[in-house]
């Protein structure tokens, strides 16, 4: 009996192994069937990864390899401010301050030469500055000598440079993008391999490659932490979430696009389903202790400086000039006291971080003040007018979605709230810059990783917003001789995804097409033959003499009106996705079967 008992036990599982081995192959010929070839060029190049026969940690390390590549190869093209004085760019700027704060007390980094690339971020981005300055240094110190290194085009330098934006992306953008891929596509129920073939899509965003790696920016850090902040909302880890973001205000203040999501679903997360007095004051308390320790390395400078005798505004260059700003506080406060010259640095870097002095725009951007100033020259209206509409058309733009987000503090919501808040900010905000477009792009992006986000339709409409985003920067990358770099990279980026002007299949090639995909394909083929015919009028036909901006303001109208069209949607799958309205108001059969 001994013998004999398992052999039974045997035969009775070897049918129910018959039984799953049958299913599951027939469900792989189905998924076969359906996706017999690869839908575009992206998920062909990962095909042979499919069905687990790669092991994401042999995928993994690929990828990354892979997107570094792309990243340092396009640091081989030149940057903003290359050999054109008198400012030198960008490039001139982020290297001034990594010699501003080793070169000078703490006190001085928000006083310091203002005309000159006046340090103008927040106190991380000064904590950044000084971590690389002090590495580079080390290599060579007069790439970073006060005043003698001005426009200084060392090519060693620009190694040293290019190398800060890779290793400082690999340490906090990368990372970050990777985790939130893993537990998006897990909470949506998406495979590992669509997950790595959204993650290479997200990585080789070609917004992103071109502000930073080309231009030279930094905006991956800021972004790094945005996403970690997203993540650990994913995760549940709220109190990191709000540590993590506050990392993010703390680099770069156009983090501010997120804070209205942030808190509508954190607060959400502590109302519904039921209230949590507790997790809210946990909240408050990380996040009041994260800001303490942001500008604690500041405020304790400071001090030091006092009673070592420092002045926080020496005349280095030229006569000392009066800070208004400054005499006010006078009338309320002892100058002689202990902490007035905290409340003085304090109030100086917040007066840099957010110039509301310089007007509703500086430069021609695709958002709907610039647009609306082709029309109507609103410049002439005075700026407390202009400052009140752009609050009033900001708030009316992201109240919604953030309603929805608290109301319906669900995961799987979050970076179409983000995605909504952040055109609502960059269409109707004050001062925006060309740059500010990636702070929408991420997050719409990082749809690829969720539902069906690698289908047609998510497909289409992320690939449209990214190549759109970078035609409206063109102007600004063709100032500083970069048009080469923006070529190959956005051309790059939509033939991987099978788009526009590469291919159609994001609109097509996905089983039978209905009225939906149709409607998308005539007005994103539109804006695709807008924006290829506006470059054959920029390359072969100049402007007439009265008119000299002409071509950029026909990109600042259409690429305006195709960012709007781009917030109506993400605002449009919040809705739907939040099922905060009917379901039979979006098709009741149509989601049935669906799903």
């Amino acid at each position: 009996m001994a013998v004999s008992s398992p052999s039974p036990h045997k035969s009775r599982r070897k049918p129910k192994r018959a039984v799953n081995t049958t299913s599951k192959l027939n469900s792989d010929s189905t998924a076969q069937t359906v996706t017999r070839a690869p839908s575009f060029p992206l998920a062909a190049f990962l095909w042979p990864a499919r069905g687990g026969s790669v092991s994401q940690w042999e995928l993994l390390p690929l990828i990354l390899m892979a997107v570094g590549l792309f990243r340092w190869a396009a640091g081989l093209w030149g940057y903003s401010g290359f050999e054109k004085p008198p400012l030198f760019g960008d490039y001139e700027a982020q290297r001034h301050w990594m010699e501003i704060t080793t070169q000078l007390p703490v006190s001085q980094w928000y006083f310091h030469d203002l005309q000159w690339w006046g340090l103008d971020y927040p106190p991380l981005t000064a904590y950044h500055s000084w971590l690389c300055g002090t590495i580079g240094s080390l290599i060579d110190p007069s790439w970073f000598a006060l005043f003698s290194s001005r426009g200084s085009h060392d090519p060693t330098l620009k190694i040293f440079m290019r190398a800060t934006v890779v290793i400082s992306e690999y340490l906090v953008y990368i990372p970050a993008v990777v985790i939130f891929v893993r537990r998006f596509s897990r909470l949506s129920g998406v495979t590992a391999w669509s997950a790595s073939v959204a993650l290479v899509a997200i990585l080789m965003q070609p917004a992103t490659i071109l502000v930073d790696h080309v231009h030279f920016q930094y905006n991956t850090v800021m972004l790094g932490f945005v996403v970690a902040s997203m993540s650990s909302m994913l995760a549940g880890r709220n109190l990191w979430a709000a540590v993590f973001f506050v990392a993010a205000l703390g680099f770069k203040q156009m983090a501010l696009y997120y804070a209205f999501s942030v808190f509508a679903y954190l607060l959400g997360s502590c109302v519904f389903p039921r209230i949590n007095i507790p997790r809210l004051m946990a909240i408050a308390a990380v996040t009041a202790v994260s800001f303490v320790a942001l500008v604690l390395p500041i405020v304790l400078g400071t001090l030091q400086d006092v009673r070592r005798g420092i002045d926080s505004r020496p005349d280095i260059d030229g006569p000392r000039l009066p800070l208004p700003l400054f005499q006010g506080l006078a009338d309320y406060m002892d100058t002689e006291a202990v902490y007035y010259p905290v409340v003085e640095q304090l109030v100086q870097m917040v007066h840099r971080i957010f110039p509301f002095a310089r007007g509703l725009f500086e430069d021609k951007v695709a958002n709907f003040w610039c647009a609306l100033n082709v029309v109507v020259k609103i410049n002439k209206y005075p700026a407390e007018l202009l400052q009140r509409a752009a609050l009033l058309a900001t708030l009316a733009s992201i109240i919604p979605p953030n309603l929805i987000l608290f109301f319906r503090p669900r995961k799987h919501l979050l970076p179409f709230a983000f995605a909504s808040t952040a055109w609502g900010f960059f269409l109707f905000s004050y001062q925006v810059h060309e740059k500010s477009v990636l702070l929408p792009l991420a997050p719409m992006t990082l749809l690829l990783a969720g539902s069906q986000g690698l289908n047609k339709n998510t497909r289409a409409w992320v690939g449209f917003a990214n190549i759109l985003g970078c035609w409206t920067m063109f102007p600004l990358l063709q100032r500083v001789d970069l048009v080469m770099p923006y070529m190959v990279l956005t051309l790059l980026w939509a033939y991987l995804l099978g788009l526009p002007p590469t291919s159609l299949s994001a609109y097509f090639q996905e089983g039978s097409s209905n009225w939906v995909q149709w409607a998308t394909f005539f007005i994103h083929g539109a804006f695709y033959l807008a924006m290829g015919f506006w470059h054959v009028l920029v390359m072969f036909l100049p402007p007439p003499p009265d008119k000299p901006d002409l071509w950029v303001v026909v990109n600042v109208g259409v690429g305006a009106a195709g960012f709007s069209l781009c917030y109506l949607w993400c605002l449009g799958r919040l809705v739907a996705e939040s099922e905060i309205v009917p379901r039979s108001w979006f098709g009741k059969k149509r989601k049935a079967k669906t799903q």
